[in-house]
């Protein structure tokens, strides 16, 4: 035997093992998450990180969170053992920038891994994990929002997707900026604020800094899930003084340039910790029933502009928004049965795992008995 011919079999070998490792990892705008399998479905670790997507982040606090969430997932293992990867992240464009590149080898070498890598949308790995079909389209709603149809699992028609200065309309940052929106309206038109407009002030002006968390953006997990929930935000006796001591127009245009200014002193990403306020009021208040409602709108819109009324493939849901029971999804998720009858509509729990699977499926193949029986160890366990 040769020794090319040597070598590739011992590739093979390698490659096909049951205990051949793969690393998918999933970048968002709140969290970065990675898994480590192998392709007999076993976990082999798992690591979290703050938001890392280079469309919200700088490239500098995007790579550091990438390296600690790498770091974790590898610390019981032995990285260069690792054979594939797949990385979703919004804007995978990024990468290609001068230099940018180049500082993620570093990161990925620093980490202990050697082995090859495909970077793709967050899409492509949500959709993936939330079905094994082939065909289908994804609904994603969490810090951003976008709406694809996938053939053979490649993204072939997409909408939205635009980012929050110019769409990711119904999405968890448009939700905290339609909240605080409502909330100046009101003070404008010299009103006190309902419920969802004390909590507005109480977060924006009472409550210390909180990060902003996936955990927060709505009750349940996400596709992109880190950081330490840090509880539901309540009113305190500050923001009664304040509306209190409304006596006329001025003082209620010192109070709503006082939210104005905190606002634009953060991040604009940041206004996404707002949304679970939505939700959590959206029974109580009719200003946030309405946000909630515009939202579901804003949803259904953007997935008909992919999806064809007759279309019975798979439906994925994605997001924070839209795989707990928040009030966006059950206004949502009925409106979807009632137009799409025929469609399984399912919800991706961990684009981590959707991409780990990605990985596998170049050592296993995709469309193998092997690759579902992955897909069902992987993802329908919801491993953390």
């Amino acid at each position: 035997m040769t020794w090319w011919r040597h070598h590739r079999d011992l590739e093979r070998w390698l490659l096909t093992t049951p205990t051949a490792l793969v690393l998918g990892l999933d970048i968002g705008g709140t969290s970065t998450r990675v898994l480590v399998a192998d392709t007999a479905g076993q976990l082999h670790g798992a690591g979290t990180g703050p938001g890392a997507n280079l469309t919200s982040h700088s490239v500098d606090n995007a790579f550091a969170a990438i390296f600690t969430a790498l770091r974790d997932a590898v610390a019981d293992i032995d990285p260069a053992e690792v054979r594939q990867a797949h990385i979703g992240t919004a804007g995978p464009a990024n990468f290609k920038q001068p230099g940018v590149g180049a500082a993620f080898e570093d990161v990925w070498h620093g980490a202990g891994l050697t082995c090859p890598y495909e970077i793709t949308g967050d899409p492509e790995v949500a959709f993936v994990a939330g079905t094994p079909e082939p065909d289908g389209s994804l609904l994603l709603c969490g810090t951003g929002a976008v709406a694809a149809r996938f053939e053979d699992r490649r993204r072939i028609h997409t909408a939205d997707a635009h980012g929050w200065l110019l769409g990711d309309m119904g999405s968890g940052f448009w939700l905290g900026r339609e909240a605080v929106r409502s909330t100046l309206g009101t003070l404008g038109r010299l009103d006190l604020p309902g419920p969802l407009g004390r909590k507005v002030m109480h977060e924006l002006l009472v409550a210390p800094p909180r990060p902003v968390s996936a955990e927060r953006v709505s009750p349940g997990p996400s596709a992109n899930t880190v950081a330490t929930d840090p509880g539901p935000a309540t009113e305190s006796g500050s923001v009664t003084e304040r509306l209190a001591a409304l006596k006329g127009p001025a003082d209620f245009r010192a109070l709503a340039d006082s939210l104005v200014m905190k606002v634009h002193s953060e991040a604009p990403i940041a206004l996404a910790r707002l949304a679970p306020l939505v939700s959590d009021t959206a029974d109580d208040d009719p200003a946030a029933a309405t946000i909630v409602r515009e939202a579901a709108d804003h949803l259904f819109g953007t997935l008909s502009t992919v999806r064809a009324t007759d279309d019975g493939t798979p439906l994925v849901l994605a997001g924070s928004l839209l795989t707990s029971a928040t009030p966006l999804r059950r206004l949502l998720e009925p409106r979807l049965a009632e137009k799409w009858p025929k469609a399984t509509i399912s919800a991706a729990h961990n684009g981590a795992a959707g991409a780990a699977w990605l990985a596998a499926t170049r050592i296993v193949g995709a469309d193998t008995e092997a690759a579902t029986r992955l897909h069902t160890q992987l993802l329908a366990s919801r491993l953390p």
